[in-house]
C-alpha cells in the first residue's frame, strides 16, 4: 500500500505539473511508457522497499548505490561488447564494499539478511534496466515529464492491480499517508522532474552527475539523525568502495564514448 499510494501522489503532481506546463502525455508516450512503468515504479519501489524492511537503512542505501556500476555493464551487455578490465575492476570493487557490509557486523546483532541483501542488489539491476530502457525509448516529441507521467500512470495501475490481487488494499492511516506524500513528492515525481531539469540547464551534466558522489553522505546523515541508526565503521568503508567503483566505471565509460 505504501508505493501504491506513494506513486498515486506522484502521479497527481505530475499531471498538475504538466497542466501548468501545458503538456500531456501523447499515445506515443504511453506505448513506450509500459515496460518503464513496469520497471519504475511497480516492480523496483516494491523490491527496494522490501529490502529496506529486512536491512538496516544505511546497509540498503549503500548497495543501491551500486547501480550505475550495473548500468555500465548492462549496457555492454545489450551493446554485445565484452566487459573490459576496467569495467569488470569496478564489479569487483563495488561488490568488494557489498561484502565489507554483509560480513563485518557489530557483534550480537546476527547474520545480514541474506534476502534483503539479494533485494538491494536485484534493485540496482532493476534501475539500471530503468535507466536503458529511458536511453533507448523515444517521446515521440513529447516533453520529459509528460513521459513520466505516462510511465507512472502505468505503474500506478500495476501497483492498484497486485493490492487487489494480494488482498494488500486496506485502509491506510494518516502517519502512512504523510510518509507516502513525502515518498510520493520528494523520491519520486519532483526528484525526478528537478534532476532532469539540472541535466538540460548545465554546461557539463558531467558536473551534476558528479553530486551522485556527495548524496550517498548526505543520505547516511538523514538515516542517522532521522531514523536513529548508530553509523557503522563497516558502512562507511563499503560505501567507499561501492564509490570507487563507480568512479573506476564512469572512467571506462568515457574512455569508450573518447575512442568512438
Amino acid at each position: 500500500m505504501v508505493v501504491l499510494i506513494s506513486s498515486a501522489f506522484s502521479l497527481a503532481f505530475l499531471a498538475v505539473w504538466n497542466a501548468v506546463a501545458r503538456t500531456r502525455p501523447t499515445r506515443a508516450d504511453f506505448l513506450s511508457a509500459l515496460p518503464r512503468g513496469f520497471l519504475n515504479p511497480f516492480v523496483y519501489y516494491l523490491v527496494l522497499l522490501e529490502a529496506y524492511d529486512r536491512l538496516p537503512a544505511q546497509v540498503a542505501m549503500v548497495v543501491n548505490y551500486m547501480w550505475p556500476v550495473m548500468l555500465v555493464l548492462m549496457h555492454s551487455v545489450i551493446k554485445r561488447r565484452r566487459p573490459g578490465a576496467v569495467d569488470l575492476s569496478a564489479m569487483a570493487v563495488s561488490f568488494g564494499g557489498v561484502a565489507v557490509l554483509a560480513l563485518l557486523q557489530p557483534r550480537g546483532t546476527g547474520s545480514m539478511d541474506a534476502v534483503g541483501l539479494a533485494l538491494a542488489l536485484a534493485s540496482t539491476v532493476i534501475w539500471a534496466g530503468y535507466w536503458l530502457l529511458n536511453l533507448g525509448s523515444g517521446s515521440g516529441g513529447s516533453s520529459d515529464s509528460a513521459g513520466l507521467m505516462a510511465a507512472f500512470a502505468w505503474g500506478t495501475l500495476f501497483l492498484l492491480l497486485f493490492a487487489l490481487a494480494s488482498g494488500r488494499f486496506e485502509t491506510p492511516r494518516a502517519g502512512t499517508v504523510l510518509a507516502c506524500l513525502w515518498i510520493g513528492l520528494f523520491e519520486m515525481g519532483l526528484t525526478y522532474i528537478v534532476w532532469s531539469r539540472a541535466l538540460a540547464v548545465a554546461r557539463d551534466p558531467a558536473e551534476v552527475g558528479n553530486l551522485i558522489y556527495i548524496t550517498p553522505f548526505l543520505s547516511l546523515g538523514f538515516i542517522a539523525v532521522v531514523l536513529g541508526e548508530p553509523l557503522r565503521p563497516a558502512t562507511l568503508a563499503g560505501l567507499v568502495l561501492v564509490l570507487a567503483g563507480i568512479i573506476i566505471g564512469r572512467r571506462s565509460s568515457r574512455g569508450e564514448a573518447a575512442r568512438s
